[in-house]
């Protein structure tokens, strides 16, 4: 697993992602095994899209390397209301092999979007 030197760097690309969350865990954003690079996560934003005024839970997870913290475990998002989740005073960097997995507490109800720096 490579953890590139972030001071010789040689590129860096802007990424945005964007997941509709469902009840199956799944990566909003994952670097790969032998990447040769380093994700900065920068910003990841929940967004409550149910127009029912329906609160629906979040779970966000980090894994490493199939191990997984959690980042936020069970936080409500309201209905027609946004979570930062990660911002600007809380960006950490994403290894190879590395991933952040969402799960929502029912399907249909919430959107993320995540910002990150591919760094190599």
């Amino acid at each position: 697993m490579a953890n590139p030197n972030i001071v010789n760097v040689t590129t860096i690309y802007g990424n945005t992602a964007t997941l509709a969350v469902s009840t199956d865990t799944t990566n909003v954003v994952s670097n790969p095994t032998s990447s040769g690079q380093v994700y900065k996560i920068n910003a990841l934003t929940i967004a409550n899209i149910n127009t029912l005024s329906s609160a629906v839970n979040i779970n966000v997870e980090y894994n490493n390397a199939g191990a997984n913290t959690y980042l936020a475990r069970n936080v409500v998002v309201p209905a027609n209301s946004s979570l930062v989740v990660i911002g600007k005073d809380t960006a950490f960097y994403l290894l190879e092999d590395n991933s952040i997995q969402l799960t929502a507490g029912s399907n249909s109800s919430l959107s993320a979007l995540v910002s990150y720096e591919q760094i190599s």
